[in-house]
């Protein structure tokens, strides 16, 4: 590579990841928004998934369920919502317009004609009626500030409709009209997942009205997104661009080069930094411990894993979609899993022993120690479950 770019290791994308990711210690967050601001989204899919990583990372984990719950419901800094690859992340509030302009337009325009098609094959309404339900509907949101789809059809008795979908295959099935539009509504950035119903670890929830938003150039949200991105978890390969964005490539490059953004030599080969960032980065001041839940935005950052999971770890910490379990960390890598029990105990597993002693048993004892803390009698059981975390929650 030209330009003498240097070469950035293993050790200190670690130790990058440690201090921009608020996993040790004298990195660690006051606030659930500190936490988000600084990974740029937080995991939405599981709701527990939000909690657990933001109490992982907050200095005072105490007020961890109090507090993101003020953020999310209450003072709506954050904001669950569709974004990257259609998956629903939570983002700070500001970062919504980024996150819509440069993923989900695409995306929603496919989702609605999705709908349309499967709607008008089964001999549904047309989009003229959908639009009214559709108006109708998010009137009667805006009214209620949140309510779940069958309080919403009490407003609006056309989203009970149903219409049958792939008629005469062998995944034949009958889709409610109120499934089907939230979902189409949430990906167009009109409505935001809102307060579940139960405790917060419910995947049940509420619906509400999307923050207003300014609407944005696709190209220059996409090349805001990746910078924000690269500040937190550079550097990274295109490969990993590409798959954390769900971009294509052509767009990976083209907001890479709008945001002059500095390629690198790693080992799996070039890499990038955003602009400005590729002199050495300090090391945390002390070794660190961590326990992160499933679907962790940092065990799930990059899609090139290698640097801080080894493979053969992989088959007990991955389910069959390649969603990650618990996950146990020592100094910027993963060596092991957790699970709770139904007693509430948080028990975990070393599976790689390299360079792990007393130190680092005892710094990971005392993170269980402190996650076991601040979730009181809460039971946790991850949405997608891996083989590690099933057999050490059995016990």
């Amino acid at each position: 590579m030209g330009g003498g770019a240097r070469y950035i290791g293993v050790a200190e994308r670690r130790a990058r990841l440690a201090l921009r990711q608020r996993l040790a210690g004298q990195a660690r967050a006051g606030t659930p928004e500190e936490v988000a601001g600084a990974l740029v989204a937080l995991h939405g899919t599981d709701p527990a998934t939000v909690y657990l990583a933001v109490g992982a990372r907050l200095a005072d984990p105490a007020g961890t369920v109090e507090e993101t719950g003020r953020a999310l419901y209450e003072d709506r800094s954050l904001v669950r919502m569709h974004g990257m690859r259609h998956t629903v992340f939570v983002f700070p509030t500001g970062l919504t317009a980024v996150v819509h302009a440069s993923t989900g337009l695409a995306v929603a325009a496919r989702e609605r004609s999705s709908l349309l098609k499967h709607m008008a094959t089964a001999g549904a309404p047309d989009a003229a009626w959908l639009k009214e339900v559709e108006e109708s509907t998010l009137a009667a949101l805006a009214r209620r500030g949140q309510a779940t789809a069958a309080e919403l059809a009490q407003d609006e008795p056309r989203l009970r409709e149903q219409f049958v979908y792939a008629a005469g295959k062998s995944y034949e099935g009958t889709h409610t009209v109120s499934t089907r539009l939230l979902r189409v509504l949430g990906v167009e950035g009109k409505v935001v997942r809102g307060r579940p119903l139960g405790s917060w670890t419910s995947s049940r929830f509420r619906w509400a009205v999307a923050p207003e938003h300014a609407e944005l150039d696709t190209a220059g949200a996409q090349a805001e997104l990746l910078r924000r991105w690269l500040g937190a978890c550079g550097p990274a390969t295109e490969a990993d661009l590409k798959w954390w964005t769900g971009w294509r490539v052509t767009e990976v490059r083209r907001a890479l080069a709008a945001i002059g953004a500095e390629p690198v030599p790693l080992d799996e080969g070039t890499g990038y930094v955003a602009e400005g960032d590729a002199d050495p980065a300090p090391s945390p001041d002390e070794p660190w411990a961590a326990l992160l839940p499933a679907l962790d935005p940092t065990a799930m950052g990059w899609q090139q894993r290698d640097w801080y999971l080894a493979p053969e770890l992989r088959p007990g910490l991955f389910d069959g979609s390649g969603n990650v379990g618990p996950t146990v960390w020592w100094n910027g890598r993963v060596i092991g899993g957790w699970a709770q029990r139904p007693d509430g105990e948080i028990t975990w597993r070393i599976l790689d022993e390299e360079g792990v002693g007393r130190e680092a048993r005892a710094a990971i004892g005392s993170e269980a120690e402190r996650l076991t803390g601040w979730l009181g009698t809460t039971r946790i059981t991850p949405r997608f479950r891996t083989p590690l975390e099933k057999e050490l929650a059995a016990g």
